[in-house]
């Protein structure tokens, strides 16, 4: 989306906010006191997002472990969720960390010191690039004051157990706590510290959250709160909500270690790119590092146009194998189209021009009215912030191109002026496609 809001003109910041703190972040972190042992992801050979990954679901494990006993005894569920043992310590350890403990914040800090080099690495394979770094435990204090301020000017109110909360019935929506009985701050506090920052930093007219939709609900509230707050940016929120990724097995949860990391997807969608295009023999001359450079490429266009060919809204069920097709509605499809046209047109550096003709044939004349489309579909993306409408513009551009391949001559036209104003025609295609592409994030290869 970044690089579509800049193709019409937007100047566009691309930040990344780290949730690096919170009752989630002591989950890991108490599970690795427990049973860490001392290992680093050094030790145990595995990437350091992954291996804090593990605690966090290990202590998901036991936690459910506890709360099964607890269910047994005849307390209910949703109280057992907050009883158990594990669930106690948890909320100390956060406490603690709110008090700046000094064992607890070494801990903290070295464990996430971990993901964030785990991160990088998956960051860089994949082109991504954050002109600024956020990070939420040097925020939520400014998120308090928020809060406390609110409480002052009467906007929010304290209950008895000493929770401050403010009640947004009369907006359609409930009763929301906004710091905890014990002081702590919830994600929503942390928002309104974080927001404030972004603001005093980039003045934006928008701020555009890209998370999934299960967090609707949160953002609606975080809005209704900055406009009882009466802040100047409160309008300027713009919830990018995107759906699940499902697998044929199901929903990926990641409290259960239900997940596929994007590095282990990555290198399975390559590995099945590198498959089929070595069985096909068209790259038995390339070098192993033209080879591998270009397995990489048709991969990640495998992933990328999978996801992005979907409306932002909707779930996918996302099969690997089926991706990689050069047939059909995929991102390899139109990078071959791409490569077959360069293959042509590369030959052909004098040709600048479409030249004129008698006759265009209808293949010709409805490439030519696609490619007019082109600009419109870009404001449309972006209007809608929604990468599919391009992602769909590309794909039926290289059908349409294909099909005029397939059915007409074009080196051996009849004609020279036919023959120039097919070249320059591919050349033009080939340009568009290379275009929409690049907005969509996916490279494009020279030859496939």
């Amino acid at each position: 989306m970044s690089r579509i809001l800049k193709e019409n003109g937007h100047n566009v910041v691309n930040i990344n906010i780290n949730n690096d703190r919170g009752i989630a972040i002591c989950k890991s972190m108490l599970a690795y006191k427990k049973w860490g042992q001392g290992s680093t992801p050094n030790s145990t050979h595995k990437k350091g997002d992954h291996f804090v990954g593990d605690y966090y679901v290990m202590y998901e494990q036991e936690n459910e472990k506890q709360i099964e006993l607890l269910v047994q005894q005849g307390i209910t569920k949703e109280a057992a969720k907050t009883s158990t043992a594990l669930a106690k310590e948890n909320n100390e350890l956060l406490l603690a960390w709110e008090a700046h403990d000094p064992d607890t914040i070494s801990l903290w800090k070295q464990m996430n010191q971990w993901v964030y080099d785990g991160f990088k690495i998956s960051f860089d394979r994949l082109d991504i690039v954050f002109e600024k770094e956020y990070y939420e435990s040097n925020e939520y204090l400014k998120g308090k004051d928020f809060v406390l301020d609110g409480l002052n000017k009467k906007v929010f109110y304290k209950k008895e157990n000493g929770a401050i909360c403010t009640d947004l019935t009369s907006f359609g929506l409930d009763e929301k706590v906004l710091l905890r009985a014990d002081g702590s701050s919830i994600y929503l506090t942390q928002d309104l510290g974080m927001i404030q920052s972004r603001y005093e930093d980039y003045k934006m007219d928008q701020m555009i959250y890209v998370v999934m939709y299960e967090q609707n609900y949160h953002f609606k509230v975080l809005q209704t709160v900055l406009k009882q707050l009466d802040l100047p940016y409160a309008n300027s929120i713009y919830h990018l909500s995107y759906g699940e990724v499902k697998l044929p097995e199901g929903r990926m949860k990641s409290r259960e270690g239900k997940v596929v990391d994007a590095d282990d997807l990555l290198d399975e969608v390559v590995k099945e790119a590198e498959e089929k295009t070595m069985a096909s023999g068209k790259v038995d001359d390339m070098n192993d590092i033209d080879r591998k450079e270009l397995f990489e490429k048709i991969g990640q266009a495998a992933i990328r146009y999978f996801f992005l060919k979907v409306n932002p809204k909707k779930d996918i069920l996302y099969n690997p194998s089926q991706s990689v097709d050069l047939q059909g509605d995929t991102g390899p499809f139109i990078q071959y189209t791409y490569a077959r046209i360069q293959s042509m047109v590369t030959k052909f550096p004098e040709v600048k021009s479409l030249g004129s003709l008698d006759t265009i044939h209808d293949a010709e004349k409805d490439i030519i009215l696609h490619i007019y489309k082109y600009p419109s579909i870009i404001e449309e993306a972006c209007k809608q912030y929604d990468p599919s409408v391009i992602a769909q513009y590309v794909f039926q551009l290289a059908k349409l191109y294909n099909r005029f391949y397939n059915e007409f001559k074009i080196l051996k036209a009849d004609k020279e002026a036919e023959k120039q104003f097919r070249i320059y025609l591919s050349k033009i295609t080939g340009i568009i496609i290379k275009k929409s592409l690049y907005l969509l994030c996916i490279k494009v290869p020279e030859r496939m």
